[in-house]
Order: C-alpha cells, then structure tokens, then sequence
C-alpha cells in the first residue's frame, strides 16, 4: 500500500503509522524502548519546537532523548550536529563556533553560552511536516582532527538515503532483522548506518549502551554491528560468541578486523563477518555481501552506484592485479557535500573523484584490500612502497602478539624504517623482538620485515577502536 513520497526515514512515514502500522520496540536503548509511533509522535513534538532553527548540536549520548532529539530535527529539516559526550572544552567550543549551531537540543554541558531547548520524552504530536530537498544537509560530522582542527563534514538528505540502500542491498536487509550494536551516536557507524539505517529500513534496533560481549550475547538480534576491539572482545569469550551463532550477519568496520579475530569469530559462531570500507565523507563505498565471498583482511567491491579506481603518484592508473599499491578514489550518490567553511580543500580531481586519502589494492575480480592511510601507512622504505597493514596482518598471526601497529619513522638510509609497536601476550624480550622479525620474514618478502620493533603495554585509540598512529610517530 502506498503511502505518499519517499522519505529519508521511511518506517516512520505518519500515514503508514496512523493506518495502524506500528512496531512496538523500533528502538531500545540500555533497556529502555519505544514504539515506532511514540517515537514519532514525540519527535514531531520537538519538530514543532526547533523548525525555525537552522542548525542544532546535540551532545551525543546513547539514550531515547538523543534518538527523539535526531529524529525530531529530521523531520522539521534541521540541520543535526552531533557532539561526542567526552569532547573536551576546546574541541567542543571548536565545533560550535565552527558550525554556527543556534542551540542546544536536550542536554547541554555545564557553562555553555548557547540556549538550551528541551526534549521531553512525553510530548507528542502529530502534525505532519513535508519532506525537506534531498539536498538539504542532515548532518555535520566533525572529523577527528588528525591533521588540525576537525573538519564538518555536510552529509546530505540524499546522501544518507543512497548509502543506506546500497546497504540495504548488499546485506540483505530488511524490516525483518533486528539490528543491534552500542557505537557511539556521533559517527557515521553508529549514528547514520546503526539508527538511520533501521528507521529506514523498518527494522527494530537494540543499542546496548556499550558493547560489551554480554550484551551482544543477550540482545538475541538478527544483524550486529561491531568495530574490532568489540568483536576481539567478543572471541575472548567462547560461550558468549556462541550465542551469536542464531544471527544472521555479522558486521565488522571502522578499522580493519584482525585476520585471527575474523578466522576465530568464523569459528566460534559459524558467520564469516562482513567487513565494509568508509569513511565520513564517503559513508560506505565498499562491503563484502551478505550472498558473496568474505575474504579475511579484505573490504569486498563497490556497493550499489559507487565507482572506484587507484591512482600512483603521478596520477596514472594503477593495475588491479591484488599486489599493486595506488591512492585509492572513489565516486558515488552516498557522497558528502564539501566541508563546511572550507570550499578549497583540494580532495576533489579535476574529474570529479574524492581523494579518500587512503592506499589500497584491487584484484581482477575488483576486490579491494585497504593498506591504510597515505599519509601515514604506505612506508616508502629502501625505494620499496609498502603498507603497514599487510606487515601488521602477518605478524597478528604470530601468537604472541595482541596489538600491532606498524609505522615508518624517518631513517637516513632507507628514507623510512619499518617500525612495529606491539602489544605482547605474555612479555617482551629482544628474543622475541628477533622471532617476531624472522617470522615477518618467512611471511612476506624481506623488505618487509621490521627493522625496529618497539613493546608497548597499549596503542592510543580513539573512540571507533582506530589506532592513532601519529601519537606512535
């Protein structure tokens, strides 16, 4: 039955809802859950309060007010812009200023300047709003700031709509599945592909508050989205990754999974994961299917309406013939915007690819394998190009080894060393420091092995479970 034009969140179309289509848990977050049509009713209440507003920050903790304070901006068209709860005075000042956001809607941190409008879990109403130009920006992402102040990221209307569908395709995803995962809402993963991507689809979601393994285990859920430090958790724990077996899929992304985690969670559950490549900019450009081969260490082909390609460092095209290494660009409609404030970023060629600023292989059969970052992880070392990631996958392998990371620090000689950083299971020693170089060796080619490796008790990550490298270098 037809119910008018399509909109970004499709499942909470207010005629399907008025017609009796409801779902009684669409979304439960840390135990506490709403129906389908008190979420709605409860966000076009905030709708009516803020639709003169052009931009909102919403600080981004995982609970039913800030899924109400979302969804309400969604429908009213205001733009959202999510901020992390454990940002620090600076970052957060940078991120208001920077995006121009009006107010505050829900809760607001001690001493903010900006006024403050409430979201009251109660309220409803059922005024009908149209839906806002698919151009019109949902969302400002702040980047991570790596390489300065964080960046917004303006993802579009009809961004988010396309990613999610080309999702929606390669994973078979539908309103049957129950999704669940504890991710932070200020991400693309858990906030635009783990909330959106259900109020789209018509799934009901489960935010488990953290991802812990005994959450996970408990939720009985079709689908789960988890970043590798969730899942390396979860295999710790056989009988609980068991439990895991009665899913359907298997989600990994935001970092590359380990080889041993994706090889042991196989095991333990009997779900190869489904690892996926993307970023803020791009949202998800390349996945693994749900009906397809899953490779360990490798991110699949193109979703749905995206193109890929690999450039050398003199713009030529780079051979797909699974070993060769090129700067990875990418086209799609899932696509962000631009940045705000910052027009001139030279991210975008001539022709009109994104420079994702990522290194990557590609096979004959367009499979892609992400060596990491440009910047940081192709080691250009003795007039060699190497990625860190292979040398960390093979030395993951090693039994010894929990944490890897792999950098090139500048070396007279080579014009960069190979450097591995590594957690250790049971203690370091320079006997082990040999082996562990030895067995890099007998892995990959020599040229490969670590000239230098360095015992660390952690590796600075940041919230998504990504290893900051440039605090290593």
């Amino acid at each position: 039955m037809p119910y008018g034009p399509p909109l970004l969140l499709a499942s909470l179309n207010p005629i399907a809802v008025a017609a009796g289509a409801d779902i009684p848990d669409a979304v439960t977050i840390d135990d506490a859950t709403v129906s389908r049509s008190d979420l709605l009713g409860a966000a076009t209440s905030v709708a009516e309060r803020i639709s003169r507003a052009d931009r909102v920050a919403i600080l981004a903790e995982p609970t039913l007010r800030t899924v109400i304070a979302v969804v309400g901006c969604l429908i009213a068209g205001v733009t959202v812009i999510p901020v992390p709860p454990d940002s620090g005075t600076a970052e957060r000042e940078h991120i208001l200023r920077d995006s121009g956001a009006q107010a505050w809607l829900g809760v607001a941190p001690e001493g903010t300047d900006l006024p403050v409008v409430p979201v009251r879990l109660h309220a409803r109403s059922w005024h009908t709003y149209a839906e806002p130009d698919p151009s019109a920006i949902a969302f400002i992402l702040y980047t991570s700031g790596t390489t300065g102040p964080p960046k917004g990221v303006m993802l579009s209307r009809g961004a988010i709509a396309a990613g999610l569908d080309a999702l929606a395709d390669a994973w078979a995803w539908t309103w049957k599945d129950t999704l669940v995962h504890g991710l932070p809402l200020f991400h693309v993963h858990g906030l635009i592909l783990g909330l959106l991507g259900p109020l789209r689809v018509g799934s009901p979601v489960i935010h488990t508050g953290k991802p812990t393994p005994e959450a996970y285990a408990a939720a009985a859920g079709s689908l789960y989205f988890g970043v590798p430090t969730v899942w390396s958790r979860i295999v710790e724990k056989p009988e609980l990754a068991k439990e895991l077996s009665k899913a359907r899929l298997l989600v990994s992304g935001s970092a590359p999974l380990p080889v041993p985690v994706f090889e042991k969670l196989t095991e333990l559950t009997g779900h190869a994961p489904i690892e996926r490549y993307g970023m803020s900019e791009t949202m998800i450009t390349l996945s693994t299917r749900a009906d397809g081969e899953r490779r360990p260490g490798w991110v699949g082909t193109p979703v749905q309406g995206v193109e890929t390609r690999l450039r050398d460092e003199a713009d030529n095209p780079v051979p797909h013939d699974g070993e060769s290494i090129g700067a990875l660009q990418v086209r799609g409609p899932m696509l962000f915007a631009g940045y705000l404030n910052r027009p001139d970023t030279g991210d975008w060629t001539d022709d009109g690819w994104f420079r994702t600023g990522d290194v990557a292989v590609i096979d004959a059969e367009n499979f892609h394998r992400i060596v990491g970052r440009e910047s940081i992880d192709l080691i250009k070392s003795g007039g060699f190009r190497i990625g860190a990631g292979e040398i960390e996958t093979a030395l993951l392998g090693h039994p010894a080894v929990a944490e890897v990371a792999v950098v090139g620090l500048p070396d007279d000689d080579l014009g960069q060393r190979i450097v591995a950083f590594i957690v250790a299971r049971d203690g370091s020693s320079d006997a082990l420091a040999t082996e562990l170089t030895a067995y890099v060796g007998e892995q990959l080619s020599a040229h490969k092995r670590p000239r230098e490796i360095r015992f660390v008790d952690t590796l600075p990550r940041n919230a998504m479970g990504k290893v900051q490298k440039k605090l290593l270098v």
